[in-house]
């Protein structure tokens, strides 16, 4: 037998398609641009535990809104931790090797103008 949808739950669900349509679209950026600068895959495995327990709640309390919305959240990171991590792998494949074979070396200067190597 179906429940009907009243306005909290119109509420509930139209803020969780806000929320993960904000957050898949910076994922989908991520992924587009091929490049994860500046994020860290600890946001994606903390979002991932903290969206597992919410989701175990909401299924405890047979919450249909947080439900969706916790199951959305824990496949959306993670597919951002999988983009992340393709993008650390082929940071390092690039930074790492100069095309030859041969190891690079990433070069700095101090504040006297000195070249270092690193």
């Amino acid at each position: 037998m179906m429940q009907s949808i009243g306005i909290a739950e119109l509420i509930g669900f139209a803020s969780s398609f806000i929320l993960v349509l904000t957050i898949g679209k910076q994922v989908y950026k991520q992924y587009k641009e091929g490049k994860s600068e500046g994020v860290s895959k600890w946001l994606f495995i903390g979002q991932m535990a903290a969206s597992l327990g919410f989701l175990t709640y909401s299924v405890m309390k047979r919450d249909s809104v947080f439900i969706l919305t916790n199951a959305l959240m824990v496949l959306n990171g993670f597919i951002g931790l999988a983009i992340v991590l393709k993008h650390r792998r082929a940071e390092g494949n690039t930074a790492s090797h100069d095309g030859q074979g041969e190891t690079a070396t990433n070069d700095a200067t101090d504040n006297s103008g000195a070249t270092l190597r690193v």
